[in-house]
């Protein structure tokens, strides 16, 4: 079996223990995508992720008629279209990319947007089920303060009393260790793969990490994760001793580093633009935000971990590592996804911009766009940018620059 294909079993297992796990009659929690999934683990509660779910709705063009039906229901198209996709889903219950059971609990986590907090406060008040949140401020300084981690280890605590009173179960903490140490082997294991990438040629086609994200998203605690990215690291580490690139038919002429979540209703077409012109995704600031490493017992590491991921830090923090990966990667070119979803990340992005490229001398574009919602993206709009940086790189490069 190759990863791909192990994949995209495990993804239909994911899904399937969750539809099998509610029609038990046992606990089923919809959770945000960076949340410390390893207490519900421990608590054998099946996890689903909306906004996993809205990208493969979004992935197999299917998002549209989710988000007519929640705007129909006054939600704004200002809101999140991961937001609207599931709230649209919440009542239709049906979507081609595959289904998902109700929950009976909420779990959220606020360290990727405050958006989320609204957005599960609706489903809990509609679906009258209790919801646990775990808020994790934004760093306003360049490190995770420890007045900050000790707050966050406090929920952390409340967070299982909680869990032990919905399940009326006593918590394993010998458990709950090892599901510590299997998550974070996996998320070792993930950056491992994608650290691939900085080989010349890259053997990883960069936009793998988007498609492999779902398992890093929903599978972290699991043994069956853990073998997804062993198996994963092995077959690159073949493709690079063998000196193979992204691709069959095609050299890999540019590097570049992609900044923002993916266009999931345009994924093929804007990978088929950048392969057009031998532009080759070596790194992203997304993919990484799953690198969540501690050491297994450790709460008040898991809770600095659980805090540190790219878009709960500041801009000097984003501008530092962005640069970083510049180097590392061997990038030649940026390109921002100015998002309407993420106002967070768009209203920095320009600052971010100008500060990189001021540092680095990388070539850099950006493009309008959405992650799920179709309607905010233009395919010339893309191209044309993506032209652009092919052009300037290659003029670079005769320059000497």
């Amino acid at each position: 079996m190759t990863s791909k294909e192990m994949l995209n079993q495990l993804l239909d297992q994911h899904y399937q223990n969750a539809i099998e796990t509610k029609r038990q009659g046992k606990l089923v929690a919809w959770a945000t995508s960076i949340s410390p999934q390893e207490l519900l683990e421990t608590m054998d509660i099946a996890v689903v992720y909306p906004e996993n779910h809205a990208a493969a709705i979004g992935a197999r063009k299917c998002a549209l008629e989710l988000l007519e039906h929640s705007e129909s229901n006054g939600y704004s198209t200002d809101i999140c279209s991961y937001a609207r996709v599931n709230l649209g889903y919440m009542e239709v219950l049906e979507s081609p990319a595959g289904n998902i059971p109700l929950p009976d609990l909420i779990f959220c986590c606020n360290n990727i947007c405050n958006t989320v907090l609204k957005w599960y406060e609706n489903i809990a008040k509609e679906l009258n089920i209790p919801m646990i949140l775990i808020d994790l401020p934004f760093n306003h300084e360049y490190e995770v303060t420890e007045q900050n981690v000790r707050y966050i280890r406090g929920q952390l605590s409340d967070a299982i009393k909680q869990l032990e009173k919905l399940t009326e179960r006593s918590f394993d903490y010998e458990k709950f260790h090892e599901i510590m140490k299997i998550s974070s082997e996996t998320a070792g294991w993930w950056k491992k793969a994608s650290l691939m990438a900085r080989a010349k040629p890259s053997p990883l086609n960069g936009f793998d990490l988007f498609n492999y994200m779902a398992v890093i998203v929903c599978m972290r605690g699991r043994k069956e994760g853990l073998e997804l990215f062993k198996l994963w690291v092995r077959e690159l580490e073949e493709r690079k001793a063998a000196g193979l690139g992204p691709w069959k038919d095609q050299e890999e002429k540019i590097r570049i580093l992609w900044d923002g979540i993916a266009c999931w209703p345009y994924l093929s077409a804007t990978y088929k633009t950048l392969k057009k012109y031998g532009i080759n995704l070596v790194a992203s600031t997304y993919p990484d935000s799953w690198t969540i490493l501690y050491e297994a017992g450790d709460l008040d590491g898991m809770a600095r971990a659980y805090s540190s991921n790219y878009v709960n830090r500041n801009l000097d923090y984003g501008v530092d590592n962005l640069s970083a990966l510049v180097k590392e990667f061997s990038v030649d070119g940026l390109i921002f996804h100015s998002n309407r979803s993420c106002k967070l990340m768009d209203f920095r992005q320009y600052e971010v911009i100008r500060r990189v490229v001021e540092r680095t001398n990388a070539t850099s574009v950006i493009f309008d766009g959405d992650q799920t919602d179709p309607r905010a993206f233009s395919l010339a709009q893309f191209e044309t940018r993506i032209q652009s940086l092919a052009e300037t790189v290659e003029e670079k490069r005769k320059a000497g620059a």
